[in-house]
């Protein structure tokens, strides 16, 4: 690349993408995801669940106990691994859509598209639409540029507040966090995450924007590999666009689609209004790029022009490579009966492991120091920590005993029964005690039986342990 051409790019880099308005299905469903998103992000911290146990808010991931609540679940610490198949059940589907339909989730579902459109609906209704922006960023500095820039920077670090504000808010009761939060009582964590969240909202989405997509972000430098010919994405139709003799504007000679077919005209008149609604700024009849993130915009921006001189839409749409050559596009093939497999079983592996979670959590840890103690009257005694966490959302009662052990004693103390509370955990110690006859093993297996009295859990639990004698 030459000296000049360097340049020129950095120019290209530097320039500040104003996107135009447009109407149109794909901008009326990336509004409707926006809409929904932020509804679903800001309003879910307030809203109330009723538990017997923790705070009563439907979302709350609390750090202090180690549960995280989704509403009717209780997630323990000892579930995290949920997370590991959640994480893997999102890439594959990622996959998924990717290789089916290309970025349909940067255009339309990720967190950065969604705060940038939100962004640039405030700078459009503080400083103008596209065409007043551009003539304001060109303006010298005056009393009007300096009040709209300022209104609109102040309006950004708002939001950014507000999202920062409200991530901090899931991580404890929402209605005393906020309280705390503006009169200093909060935790330190809390300032720390509202406003480093806030900060770099602001930078992402109001300052970066589209460079995110095109520069930080991965998604957009490895989709190639999941991208195909059969793969369906925001395509300008050359063979109509062009014709034989290229674009051309609809002059008095060229007005007519008769005209422009017997000149060898295409369909494309040259509005660039497909360049102008583009949010990253790229021109789409160049063919697919890397920083196209396939919102379809300029779909419906070509498809206006086209429903405006009365000809067919589609000069730009979802199309495969494979349907814009052969017309026939092949969804179906290995690599997606691959990863439509992998999305059925990570979703049916969440989704049974969530559905057979225990609901009472018992384990048992044999207390080693000593091993075993030779009481006055000749018994062999061993010492064990029983623990027991109640899952449930119920008061739960059990019986304890011993099976597998003949001729032992179990000593609990002054306890009678696991007395447990919904959600509460106890951990209590109990002794073990057997008359070791000569030839009886010296590490003898035998169960710890929990025999359910009240609450959900109806079947008994069993715990295996080991009696250690000399």
């Amino acid at each position: 690349m030459s000296e000049c051409q360097s340049c020129q790019s950095a120019v290209t880099e530097a320039v500040v993408i104003h996107p135009r308005s447009v109407k149109g299905l794909f901008r009326s469903f990336k509004t409707s995801v926006l809409v929904i998103a932020y509804m679903v992000y800001f309003l879910l911290p307030w809203v109330p669940w009723h538990r017997p146990v923790g705070h009563p808010q439907a979302v709350l991931f609390d750090l202090v106990d180690k549960k995280f609540y989704l509403f009717g679940l209780v997630v323990h610490a000892q579930d995290i691994f949920w997370l590991a198949a959640l994480l893997f059940l999102a890439a594959v589907v990622l996959f998924f859509s990717t290789a089916l339909a290309g970025r349909v989730f940067c255009g339309y579902f990720c967190f950065q598209t969604l705060w940038t459109d939100a962004f640039r609906w405030i700078e459009k209704g503080i400083q103008g639409d596209r065409v007043k922006r551009i003539r304001l960023d060109k303006q010298a500095w005056n009393s009007e540029k300096v009040f709209k820039k300022a209104a609109t920077h102040l309006s950004w670090l708002l939001l950014a507040f507000w999202t920062g504000l409200t991530f901090t808010l899931y991580w404890a009761y929402a209605p005393d966090l906020l309280v705390k939060f503006f009169t200093g009582q909060a935790p330190a964590a809390a300032y720390y995450t509202a406003f480093g969240l806030m900060l770099t909202t602001y930078i992402a989405g109001g300052l970066m924007r589209e460079k995110v997509c095109q520069h930080v972000c991965p998604y957009a430098r490895f989709q190639s590999v999941m991208i195909d010919k059969d793969t369906l994405v925001p395509t300008y139709d050359p063979a109509r666009g062009e014709g034989t003799a290229g674009r051309a504007k609809p002059t008095r000679l060229l007005k007519t689609r008769e005209d422009r077919q017997a000149k060898g005209v295409g369909d494309c008149v040259d509005c660039g209004l497909c360049v102008q609604v583009c949010p990253v700024g790229i021109d789409i009849r160049e063919g697919m790029q890397y920083a196209c993130i396939q919102c379809g915009l300029c779909i419906d921006a070509c498809d206006t022009i086209m429903d405006a001189r009365g000809w067919e839409r589609g000069l730009i749409r979802y199309e495969s490579e494979s349907g814009l050559e052969k017309g026939k596009t092949h969804f179906w093939k290995l690599r997606t009966y691959g990863y439509g497999l992998a999305v059925l079983g990570a979703l049916f592996f969440l989704l049974w492991s969530m559905s057979s979670q225990k609901l009472v959590d018992a384990s048992v840890r044999q207390v080693r120091s000593p091993l075993y103690i030779t009481l006055s009257d000749g018994r062999i005694q061993n010492r064990y920590s029983l623990k027991l966490e109640n899952k449930t959302l119920q008061p739960a009662r059990f019986g304890l005993s011993i099976q597998g052990l003949p001729g032992a004693e179990l000593d609990m103390g002054q306890i009678a029964d696991f007395n447990l509370k919904a959600d509460e955990s106890q951990r209590i110690m109990v002794k073990v005690r057997k008359r070791v006859k000569p030839g009886d093993a010296t590490n003898a297996e035998f169960q710890f039986l929990l025999t359910p009295k009240s609450g959900e859990v109806t079947e008994p639990i069993t715990i295996h342990s080991q009696f250690i004698s000399p």
